[in-house]
């Protein structure tokens, strides 16, 4: 049976914890039997790939659900890592990712997931959300927390969608909605779910943030000022290009594409994986 959805687990340098997570994840995941699993290593060091090779082919032998994992050659960035998943696979109607960390819990991933497998849900895509709501609870530092906020707040500001959570790290889109927007996508970094969401509303697709249960994990690859400083220049570079002709040309008047392998790694500089 073909899998219904493609979920992504970018990763750099976390063999050492994605461990318990991915057999947590897959132990949850195996009753819908409509999701394949992907873990992409971003060009980590040579012993650091094939430890995490080791632990998701273990991983494979229990749950054939798990795909080989794609070993990138170089490191591209968390966004570069989710999208060179997504291209590695043409045949599920969603597309996911989730962070390694846990910090969007298994459950909670696969709650998500169980409402696009069972069809109840009509919009384009779903993006997790760290909102405090009456039967959901965030355990996040508070400095985080709002630092968080101000960066969502300027978001919604600079580019004039209305957002909660903008990077909270388990997000699922609509094969369809994706291939009418990858052609306009540049950045790769951690600020690439912004220029996602911004093409994602150009096109006229719907979006619905969805709740969840979320924790803090120590020992997250985010530095919190430099890489909050570098996110805030990916807002202003795509607040820019959302004024382009090019990009409203293609948005605006896109009825659909096709995910082409080649044309979008030539599109998106994707380097080649290392074999599994």
């Amino acid at each position: 049976m073909t899998a219904k959805i493609l979920l992504v687990i970018p990763c750099y340098n976390e063999s050492g914890r994605i461990g318990p997570f991915l057999s947590e994840l897959c132990a949850l995941a195996e009753p819908l039997g409509s999701t394949s699993i992907l873990v992409v290593e971003d060009g980590s060091s040579p012993e650091e790939q094939d430890r995490l090779r080791e632990l998701v082919n273990a991983t494979r032998m229990k749950y054939p659900f798990v795909r080989e994992p794609l070993l990138l050659s170089s490191n591209l960035g968390k966004g570069g890592a989710v999208y060179a998943g997504w291209l590695a696979h043409q045949s599920e109607e969603w597309l996911g990712f989730v962070d390694a960390d846990g910090a969007c819990s298994a459950s909670e991933t696969v709650r998500l997931a169980r409402l696009l497998i069972g069809g109840q849900t009509s919009v384009d895509a779903i993006f997790a959300s760290r909102i405090q709501m009456l039967g959901h609870r965030i355990q996040r530092h508070l400095h985080r927390h709002i630092i968080g906020r101000i960066y969502a707040t300027i978001v919604s500001i600079l580019l004039d969608i209305p957002v909660h959570d903008s990077q909270c790290g388990l997000k699922f889109i609509r094969r369809s909605a994706y291939a009418r927007v990858f052609p306009t996508l540049e950045v790769k970094d951690f600020g690439f779910d912004i220029e996602l969401m911004a093409a994602l509303t150009d096109s006229g697709a719907i979006i619905e943030e969805m709740p969840i249960d979320w924790h803090e994990v120590r020992g997250g690859k985010l530095r919190l000022f430099r890489d909050a400083l570098c996110m805030l220049g990916d807002v202003l570079q795509v607040r820019r290009r959302r004024r382009m002709a090019s990009w409203l040309a293609h948005l605006k008047g896109s009825t659909g594409a096709h995910l082409e392998g080649t044309s979008l790694s030539r599109k998106q500089g994707l380097p080649p994986s290392r074999n599994v």
